[in-house]
């Protein structure tokens, strides 16, 4: 059993695939950039302060210690992050300035047993194919983008916008399997054993 620090439906849809179990702890953290940081160091920096917020949470409320997972997702377009959009027509031109573009989806990692935290960072590349205002906007009316970073979702309706990628799919979504389930051994924690 593992804590994870996120309120994302597809982040605990990703543990579950993998037989992780978890207990969801809710936790809030500003997420801005600082002045000269790049998304890098901004994803892992915000996956790390994550964890640490999770890992107060749940001194506070007194639970027992048990290993604490969070993550963070950017779209990087260029040295630009692209964050959740705060309204349909920011999603729309977020969605139009990926088109027919090559972008970075960068998702890191923590976990923390409050001696040690560990942080691995995720980075694919993301192929869109060309598409119009017109299209851009019918996905938009879809509500999906409101929630995601660069506005669209690789695992639902934001597929077709989507060529191809070079990477970990599941690290777009936003979770990497792969580097999470290495994380979690280093914590004793394997995947497989859970099942």
């Amino acid at each position: 059993m593992i804590y994870l620090a996120s309120q994302s439906p597809r982040r605990q849809e990703l543990l579950k695939q993998i037989g992780i179990p978890f207990q969801q702890l809710v936790c809030e953290i500003d997420e801005i950039p600082e002045v000269d940081e790049s998304p890098e160091d901004y994803v892992c920096r915000m996956a790390k302060e994550k964890a640490q917020a999770g890992w107060t949470v749940m001194k506070a409320r007194d639970l027992p210690e048990m290993p604490l997972l969070s993550a963070d997702t950017s779209v990087v377009m260029g040295s630009k992050i692209l964050g959740k959009p705060d309204n349909p027509e920011q999603a729309c031109d977020m969605l139009l300035s990926l088109s027919g573009n090559c972008h970075a989806v960068m998702t890191a990692i923590a976990v923390t047993n409050g001696h040690k935290t560990i942080v691995r960072l995720s980075t694919t590349q993301v192929q869109m194919t060309p598409f119009d205002r017109a299209r851009a906007e019918a996905y938009v009316a879809t509500g999906e983008p409101s929630d995601k970073a660069g506005a669209y979702g690789i695992q639902g309706y934001g597929a077709i916008l989507v060529e191809s990628i070079r990477g970990s799919y599941s690290g777009v979504v936003g979770l990497p399997l792969q580097e999470t389930a290495d994380v979690l051994s280093e914590f004793g924690i394997t995947p497989w054993h859970s099942l």
